[in-house]
């Protein structure tokens, strides 16, 4: 009897569905006779893989594709446990993570037990658990699935990543709402060009999502419209709108959201209008999932989302903000934000991450060195290749903005964070983008300690109080 499945042959218990993969350098079927030796009780795999099968007797199952299939496969294995939850998916290059974190706080107002899975956390009834992607390969989700429904779960709002779309993580998943939220440049590594992203994005839409939510400003939402979609925007009319937004100095806004039959107040702790659109997303898909107007109202009231304009406000006499703005376009609405409640200057620490789209480390420097003051260009996570590399990427795109303010270039991030807090005076603002939430830093395979927000606060004490 097969009670489990998994793509690992270390992870193998006994009476699992092993899935050997192929993988860039070694194929899955490799390791085989590991996930025999540990309780494998079959094997999923393509023709390659069947012929590097020998001697293993358990039933071998040959598909074409069998990653495609694999997410239906333990779909089926675990019971079907999105067919009893309500799972609320979200893609998108930004905003996934803040519109899933209002969902789940709509959703706990409403007195719903929530799950939630994304880039920050994987969270079960309020217990949290680190999550090692935006969304887990496919065995990983059904049976993570499978607990939340043992464990009470009612409702899962769920990050649904480009790679998970295009890999089939989310295969034999269905969604009760799909939601869509915006695209620009990111992750041209994996995809193609911008078409082929826009295309893994919308595979959330071909059927496999019962209500269809879309924000359509921009270029790439309306191409998502259907008949029975429902759209929300920030910028002009749709379904779902805001009226009469007005910011405070310390971020928060207030509007009122506008949607078919409801007029809902809102009081929103997160400054900017990508916040506006975020929270109609979040809105649209609450309606749909049944929950009250003042349920809403109460959770965008209340959301806090790590490392998401997350201000450090320890008595200093000027703003401190981190960020997880890591792609050109919302480096671009961060400090838009930012500037339209900063009467000082506004000095940016920023890096790009390694072995990832090289495209956009000009561009991250670039937008950055266009709405700064002083733009500190920093180590990210630049893993394997040479940190001096992406620096100097980012510094040639930022040298090339006309008018633009000072760009320093200080490697070691602690030191660069360490030196916009000494440059920082009453009024100012320090963004410290690109990690977020993230407590480590990825350098040459090696992942140290480092937390940006900890960082951020222990500069801001030694040097203003």
């Amino acid at each position: 009897m097969v009670t489990g499945a998994t793509l690992r042959a270390q992870h193998v218990r006994s009476g699992d569905l092993f899935a050997a993969l192929p993988g860039a350098r070694v194929h899955g079927a490799e390791f085989a006779k590991e996930a025999v030796s540990a309780g494998a009780v079959a094997i999923l795999t393509d023709r390659t893989g069947a012929g590097l099968l020998a001697d293993v007797d358990v039933p071998v199952l040959v598909h074409k594709d069998p990653r495609g299939v694999l997410g239906s496969i333990a779909a089926w294995i675990y019971g079907e446990p999105s067919l009893r939850l309500s799972v609320l998916g979200v893609t998108g290059t930004s905003g996934k993570t803040t519109t899933t974190y209002m969902l789940d706080a709509g959703l706990r107002a409403a007195g719903n037990t929530t799950g939630l899975v994304g880039t920050v956390e994987t969270r079960i009834a309020g217990e949290r658990l680190a999550s090692a992607f935006t969304t887990p390969e496919a065995p990983d989700l059904q049976a993570l699935f499978a607990v939340m429904v043992e464990k009470g779960v009612t409702h899962v709002p769920m990050e649904v990543s480009s790679h998970a779309l295009s890999l089939g993580r989310v295969s034999g998943t269905r969604f009760s709402v799909g939601a869509f939220t915006n695209l620009s440049q990111d992750h041209l590594d994996f995809h193609r060009d911008m078409e082929d992203y826009f295309q893994a994005k919308s595979l959330l839409f071909d059927g496999r999502s019962t209500n269809e939510i879309v924000n359509v400003d921009g270029e790439w939402g309306p191409r998502l419209v259907k008949a029975d979609t429902v759209t929300v925007s920030a910028e002009h009319d749709a379904a779902w709108t805001a009226e009469g937004i007005t910011s405070s100095i310390d971020g928060e806004q207030t509007f009122t959201i506008v949607g078919p039959g409801v007029r809902i107040p809102v009081r929103l702790p997160m400054p900017g209008t990508f916040n506006v659109a975020n929270a109609l997303l979040a809105a649209a898909c609450l309606r749909v999932a049944g929950v009250e107007p003042a349920a809403i109202a109460k959770g965008l009231g209340e959301v806090q989302v790590p490392g998401r304009m997350e201000r450090i406000a320890l008595g200093q006499p000027f703003t401190a903000v981190v960020d997880y703005s890591h792609k050109p376009a919302a480096v671009a609405l961060a400090l838009d934000a930012i500037r339209a409640r900063t009467t000082g200057r506004v000095i940016v620490v920023l890096g790009c991450g390694g072995d990832r789209d090289v495209a956009k480390r000009p561009l991250m420097g670039k937008e950055a060195a266009a709405r700064s003051d002083l733009l500190i260009v920093t180590d990210d996570n630049p893993r394997s290749e040479d940190p001096a590399d992406i620096r100097k990427a980012m510094v040639d795109g930022a040298l090339a903005i006309a008018g633009r303010g000072e760009v320093r270039e200080i490697g070691d991030r602690r030191a660069a964070i360490l030196a916009a807090v000494a440059e920082a005076k009453p009024g100012d603002a320090v963004v410290v983008a690109g990690k977020g939430h993230e407590t480590g830093q990825e350098i040459a395979g090696v992942v140290h300690p480092f937390s940006d927000r900890d960082e951020l606060s222990a500069a801001i004490r030694e040097v203003t109080l």
